[in-house]
């Protein structure tokens, strides 16, 4: 029982969209409505206003963090093992991709997915972030960046810590990340896709 409740608590967490809350309190337009429609920081950063972005990504970042790190330190307290702390990490990235409060419209996952393996592990979170900055800044695609990020996390966790079902746990929300990115697949693919700090539209 504590499981399920530990996962719902994870869940409406990750229902907090930052993008749609930051952009309200600067004035800004609603994310949902112009450029890629995704509430997430690059596309808040569309709008010029690198505050918003920034606090937005800070934002998804630490509640996927803060689910995790609850779900750890109050384990022992609330007979929580390491199913049940895969399963918030699950859950909070469900919630932050179809968020209960915002009509299950949500980002894409990144931010989230990057504090949740820093929740899981420093070092995997320090390793997958790396790879996502070092093919950000060589080709200026968010998106392009966040896929290969996600294909190399399991690995790092794998080397890390070897298989367990947090590793499983890992392997889900890689193909979370890129199941909601099939669309900038299709993009790249065809040379359409907008670079990381194009303005709206």
């Amino acid at each position: 029982m504590n499981t399920i409740l530990a996962g719902v608590l994870a869940y409406l967490i990750g229902s907090v969209s930052f993008a749609v809350v930051v952009s309200k309190l600067f004035g800004l337009s609603d994310p949902r409505t112009y450029g890629s429609k995704n509430p997430g920081a690059t596309n808040v950063l569309r709008s010029g206003n690198k505050a918003a972005a920034v606090l937005t990504l800070l934002g998804d970042a630490v509640k996927g963090w803060f689910a995790v790190w609850l779900a750890t330190h109050y384990a022992e307290q609330f007979n929580l093992d390491d199913g049940s702390i895969a399963l918030v990490a699950i859950a909070v990235l469900l919630g932050h991709l179809w968020p209960v409060f915002f009509k299950f419209v949500g980002g894409k996952g990144v931010a989230t997915a990057a504090g949740v393996l820093i929740g899981i592990n420093a070092w995997l979170g320090v390793a997958t972030l790396m790879t996502w900055l070092v093919i950000a800044f060589a080709f200026r695609y968010s998106s392009l960046a966040a896929l290969i990020a996600a294909i190399f996390a399991p690995l790092y966790y794998g080397m890390l810590f070897g298989p367990d079902v947090k590793l499983l746990a890992v392997f889900v929300m890689s193909g979370l990340l890129v199941y909601r990115h099939s669309q900038n697949i299709v993009n790249l693919m065809k040379g359409k896709e907008s670079k990381i700090g194009s303005k709206k539209k």
